[in-house]
């Protein structure tokens, strides 16, 4: 990974953010506490901006010490070296010989941060993979993929090595179709299939279309209204102008996969169990919609719904942890 991975730009743009001030004012070698006036409380709001951003540990810019734009890029730059390649597949808690493993797709305009803390809400033996799309977090130096098709493509790849034992599917709204289409991929490809398929948020395929189906043609203004008046994404990204900048790319991108994906003319049933989760005030996606997976699998294990919008799972990871622990474990049985 090079500093090309971590755009110094997208920094500046994250600071002004939170100090409120244009973007030029913050100059590379601007010191933070003398010129800028970044106090404790300033500097733990960006160090939370660039975790969220390019997805390094917590505390990270606190911990530092960086004084200035130059020395805070300089520092996220050498943590991603040092933690990661660019990989695809996080494994918050490898393990040498898991039980079992469970593969965790993002939502669009998302990361694998949207799985931050769940390895900790389930079995010790279980091994957890959070599967991250190229040109976001630590994948930022890696062109978007806006083609369903190829995501796919570039997932199992990253994830052939890993289907040697049991392992499980679970994606969170556009996670969803692409675990699904990956399901399918390994069924035609006649190697092993998830034990249990879990998809969250997503209507399925071949379901009636949606008036909002080419949300990636909308302008900045109508798409931020949007995606707040639908409730499809979380409010710190699109009250900021700065941080909107940085987001509306891969936004656009991912809506564009899903826009102009075209559902199979005919599936047959999967063999494998799927079970459906979704937010009981989801203005996205309603019950009809995630009940029509039933017949897309020949074995429904039933929908899920819990208090909450299209980001219900955010105030649920404990019981929807369980439930999802559960009906892979029943699957395998």
């Amino acid at each position: 990974m090079t500093t090309a991975s971590v755009n110094i730009e997208q920094l500046r743009a994250l600071v002004a953010g939170a100090l409120e001030i244009e973007p030029e004012e913050v100059t590379d070698e601007a010191h933070f506490t003398d010129e800028l006036d970044i106090d404790s409380l300033l500097m733990l709001e960006i160090s939370t901006r660039v975790e969220t951003t390019f997805g390094v540990p917590e505390n990270t810019v606190v911990i530092s010490g960086a004084r200035t734009l130059a020395e805070l890029h300089a520092v996220v730059v050498s943590k991603l070296v040092s933690e990661t390649s660019a990989q695809p597949v996080i494994r918050p808690r490898p393990l040498r010989n898991p039980a079992a493993r469970l593969f965790l797709f993002h939502h669009a305009g998302g990361s694998h941060l949207l799985y931050r803390g769940w390895a900790e809400l389930f079995p010790q033996d279980w091994e957890l993979c959070l599967l991250e799309a190229p040109g976001r977090g630590r994948l930022q130096s890696l062109p978007l993929i806006d083609d369903c098709d190829r995501l796919v493509d570039y997932f199992h790849t990253a994830i052939a090595p890993l289907l040697d034992r049991p392992f499980g599917f679970f994606g969170h709204s556009m996670g969803s179709l692409i675990a699904y289409q990956l399901t399918r991929r390994l069924h035609h490809g006649g190697v092993p299939l998830p034990d249990w398929l879990g998809v969250s948020a997503y209507g399925a395929p071949g379901g009636e279309a949606s008036a909002d189906d080419r949300s990636h043609l909308m302008s900045d203004d109508e798409l931020r209204g949007w995606l707040r008046d639908v409730g499809g994404s979380q409010p710190q990204l699109l009250d900021d102008d700065a941080v909107w900048r940085t987001f509306a790319p891969v936004f656009r991108n991912d809506f564009k996969l899903l826009d102009t994906w075209t559902p199979p003319c005919a599936s047959e049933p999967l063999p494998v169990p799927l079970s459906v989760f979704g937010g009981r005030r989801d203005k996205l996606i309603g019950e009809d919609r995630l009940l029509s997976w039933r017949p897309f699998t020949t074995h429904f294990r039933g929908l899920e719904r819990y208090e909450g919008d299209h980001f219900y799972l955010m105030n649920h990871r404990r019981p929807l942890a369980a439930a999802i622990t559960a009906a892979m474990r029943s699957a395998a049985a």
